[in-house]
Parts: C-alpha cells; sequence; structure tokens
C-alpha cells in the first residue's frame, strides 16, 4: 500500500485538497451517520468515517473469499437445522453464558411447539483478514461469520464513489476507474424481497426491528429504500413497540396494529444489553410467529463463537455438509486456528499456553457488534482469573492473525488530519433464502472493507475504531 499511494503520501498539499473534497463528497454521496450527541435525530448528520485512499488488496484473496460466500451461505443453514449440533456445541457454554442460554431455551420451545415458519432468510457477512504468516505470503483467514444484523451494506455501496472522486482530484483517473462498483444494500433487499414474496400476502409488510439509538439509520435506510422501490411497505419497530402492540392470530401470523408482518429484519437483538425482560418476551413472540425472521433463533446460535471453534474440528464440517468436499476444502482453506476451552485436558493446555505466550492468541466470547475481544495481558489477566472456572468455557481462543499493516488517512470528524499504520478487514455479505427444504436463493451480495490503525486491537465501525474504505485489486 505505502508503494501504492507513495507519491500521494508524501504531498502535503494535495492531500489537505483531497481530503476537503473526499469529505464533501462523502456528504453528497450520503455516506453518514447520526451524530453522538443527538443520535436519534437526522437534523444534525455528519459523514461515516472512512479511509482517504482506497486500501490495497490481493486479487486472488478477493477473489478466494467471493467464491467461498455460497459454501457458507449453506453452512450457516445446515448449522440452523440441526437440533443436535447446536445443543451437543453450546451444551457448555449454556451453564456458564446466560445469553446465549436464554436464545437457546427460545430455540427449544419453539421448535416443541413445531415451526410456524416454513421461510426462512439468511443474511450474513463473513469477514476476514489477510495473515502473512511465518513466510510474509499473504492467506486469506476467517474472522468470524456475523449472522445477526450484519451491517454497513448500505454505507459501502456509496463510498466507492467517495474514493472515485478522490483519485481524481489527485490526477489518477485510470486508478479510479479499476475501482469495483459494489451494491450490497440492492443484493440484500433482493434476499428481503424475495422472502416477503414467498410468505405470500401482497399486502403484508417488512419490519425492520431497530435500536433504542439509531445512529447508524442511513445505512438501514438504504436497503429499506431498496424495498420501498418495489413497493414493498416497510415499518420501523423496537422490541418494545413488538411488546406493546404485537400480536398472533390463531394461525400464529405476527400483526404490529393491525398490519399483518411478513419478514422481520433484525438490526437489533444481538448482545445482552438489548434485553430486559420485556424484550425478552417480544422475542418469543416473534419467533413464535409464522413471520420469516432473519435471522430466525437457531441462525443466530449459528453465528456463535462456539460454533466457529467446533467447526474447525476434524470431521464436523464433512458431518454438515455431506458429499460436498469441494465445498468443504474451500471453507476450511480460511479458518484460522481455533480452540476449545472446555474443562478438561484440551482446555487446560490451552488456557496454559494463552497464559505462557498471550500475544499469540486472541480471546473472544460469545459476543457479536465489535469491540469484545480480549488481547495480550488483558487476555492473560482474564484466563489467569478464570482458568479453573467453568466461566472460560464461555470464550474460544484464536490464533491471532498478522497482517501486513499500511498507511492511510483515517478521516474522522472533528479529528486531526494525519497518517496512520492500519490493517484492514474484508467483509463478504451473503444472502440466501430457503422455503421448506428448497434453496431458492443462494448469493454474494457484495463486499465491505473496514480498516483501523493497528494502535486499536480490536472494534468495528460502529464501536468507533474502524472506518470505511474500499478495495483497490492489487
Amino acid at each position: 500500500m505505502a508503494a501504492l499511494w507513495e507519491d500521494v503520501l508524501r504531498d502535503q498539499p494535495a492531500v489537505r485538497e483531497a481530503a476537503a473534497v473526499a469529505v464533501d463528497a462523502a456528504l453528497l454521496e450520503g455516506v453518514l451517520m447520526r451524530t453522538e450527541g443527538q443520535p436519534n435525530a437526522s437534523d444534525v448528520v455528519n459523514y461515516a468515517p472512512f479511509t482517504l485512499l482506497p486500501s490495497a488488496v490481493p486479487r486472488a484473496l478477493f477473489e478466494q473469499a467471493y467464491a467461498v460466500q455460497q459454501d457458507f451461505n449453506l453452512l450457516v443453514d445446515a448449522i440452523s437445522q440441526n437440533k443436535e449440533f447446536l445443543e451437543q456445541t453450546l451444551a457448555s457454554t449454556i451453564k456458564v453464558d446466560d445469553f446465549t442460554a436464554r436464545l437457546f431455551r427460545i430455540h427449544t420451545q419453539v421448535l416443541e411447539e413445531g415451526l410456524a415458519q416454513s421461510v426462512f432468510l439468511g443474511i450474513n457477512r463473513s469477514d476476514y483478514m489477510f495473515d502473512c504468516g511465518v513466510d510474509g505470503t499473504p492467506a486469506l483467514k476467517q474472522i468470524e461469520i456475523n449472522t445477526i444484523a450484519a451491517s454497513f451494506g448500505g454505507l459501502t455501496s456509496r463510498t466507492a464513489a467517495v474514493h472515485g472522486r478522490v483519485l481524481k482530484v489527485l490526477g489518477k483517473p485510470e486508478e479510479a476507474s479499476r475501482l469495483l462498483t459494489n451494491n450490497p444494500s440492492r443484493g440484500l433487499a433482493w434476499g428481503i424481497a424475495k422472502a416477503w414474496e414467498l410468505y405470500g400476502a401482497p399486502g403484508a409488510v417488512v419490519m425492520f426491528l431497530v435500536e433504542e439509538v439509531q445512529r447508524n439509520i442511513f445505512d438501514q435506510r438504504c436497503v429499506e429504500n431498496e424495498l420501498w422501490n418495489r413497493n414493498i411497505r416497510v415499518i420501523r419497530k423496537r422490541f418494545r413497540d413488538v411488546f406493546e402492540k404485537g400480536s398472533l392470530d390463531d394461525a400464529r401470523r405476527l400483526y404490529m396494529e393491525g398490519q399483518e408482518v411478513a419478514v422481520v429484519y433484525y438490526r437489533e437483538g444481538y448482545v445482552p444489553k438489548n434485553y430486559d425482560q420485556q424484550n425478552w418476551e417480544a422475542r418469543l413472540l416473534l419467533e413464535r410467529s409464522r413471520a420469516v425472521k432473519c435471522p430466525d433463533i437457531a441462525t443466530q446460535l449459528a453465528g456463535t463463537k462456539k460454533v466457529q471453534q467446533e467447526l474447525s474440528r476434524p470431521g464436523t464440517l464433512e458431518r454438515l455438509l455431506p458429499g460436498q468436499a469441494e465445498a468443504v476444502a474451500r471453507i476450511r482453506a480460511t479458518f484460522a486456528g481455533l480452540y476449545s476451552l472446555d474443562m478438561g485436558e484440551e482446555g487446560d493446555k490451552m488456557a496454559a499456553a494463552a497464559i505462557a505466550d498471550p500475544d499469540r492468541f486472541v480471546l473472544k466470547p460469545q459476543r457479536e457488534g465489535g469491540g469484545n475481544n480480549l488481547y495480550g495481558e488483558e487476555l492473560r489477566q482474564v484466563l489467569e482469573k478464570i482458568r479453573d472456572s467453568p466461566e472460560r468455557t464461555s470464550y474460544i481462543l484464536m490464533d491471532k492473525i498478522k497482517p501486513q499493516p499500511s498507511m492511510n488517512y483515517l478521516l474522522r470528524a472533528h479529528s486531526p488530519l494525519q497518517v496512520s499504520e492500519c490493517i484492514s478487514e474484508l467483509g463478504i455479505f451473503g444472502v440466501y433464502v430457503r422455503q421448506g427444504q428448497e434453496l431458492v436463493m443462494n448469493r454474494a451480495a457484495g463486499h465491505l472493507l473496514r480498516t483501523k490503525a493497528t494502535k486499536h486491537a480490536d472494534g468495528g465501525v460502529a464501536a468507533g475504531v474502524a472506518v470505511l474504505d474500499t478495495p483497490y485489486l492489487v
């Protein structure tokens, strides 16, 4: 990357001019977030943070990430339908992690009652880094797969245009022309629209289930607008609205204030702080309904870190995807080292190894949303405290990935313009729709590149650490 834009990085006046153009371009294109001061008001907005320059991404690894996405869609769907696998895999976790346990209890209750839902919609995002390993050759390694509320498909659909403008201002029109078009918001809307259509009630609405604090509303509006453009009505509700006004009829159709709901698209509900007792009751009501949930609770459980670790065990992928050796090989090629901390000899050995050499590993809890992982000295202190306690089984260990840093400017509102050493993370959006046992849609729906300064160990865009970026294939 330093070699890619080295001439630009040295030219301070050009950088200052390009940064001013970039900010205006971001506002023009709608790369927007509400402010921290007024997170629920759109009369004061600012640009979402982003890089000044697009970041170099190895073309072969980018293509590999796209090529494996349909395989990951199949895998997540297979896991969500395999109650025994989820039960066995999460057995130790649900003893010590109340949040996962409560999700699992709802899953069990809904299955015992009998599923009313017959159409299933998955929207996920598989995230990767480029690990340079021992010999310095970059390899694609999966960080995680997000199966609920995978965000920034909307804003990243508008970011490439900003970077194209910047490169032209810097006298690089040919490089600007090489930036890929990317529209995940359209891809995600395709999936939601297909699920809505298969639900089979033309007057029914799509409900976006949203958080109390909605700084990232414009990202969601991008997807919402795609649905309105297809004449699909969208409503936005919170858990408390569902608790107060949601109801099921005898056929378990879901109604909100008299409107039948065909699809519930979760942009909420992925961390414990999203729930109080009322919200858990609202979640149960939604799960019991016939409406298409994106995700249904089994698919949310399929995205837990414990499931991710279990998938890396020899033979597990073959059991979940029988007769699909090529898909299994493509998936397995992306795995980093993942290790169990279950009670017993294997877990004892891994805990001791991580305490002895904490910089080799990342300690991951069963959480989404960025900013939850532990590294280095903090990892060592936490593991020392819980090494002999069943509490350790609520975490997994993963090899720490070591990407090649590059130099870039990270543009944030009210922050000085300065160059930073950075690393990037590539996400590929996947969308699938299943009706009964028939998979009627399975596709990769676009990509997201996020970049952060190397001084930050963890955290995404919403967590205030990473910024939006565009891949420049090399």
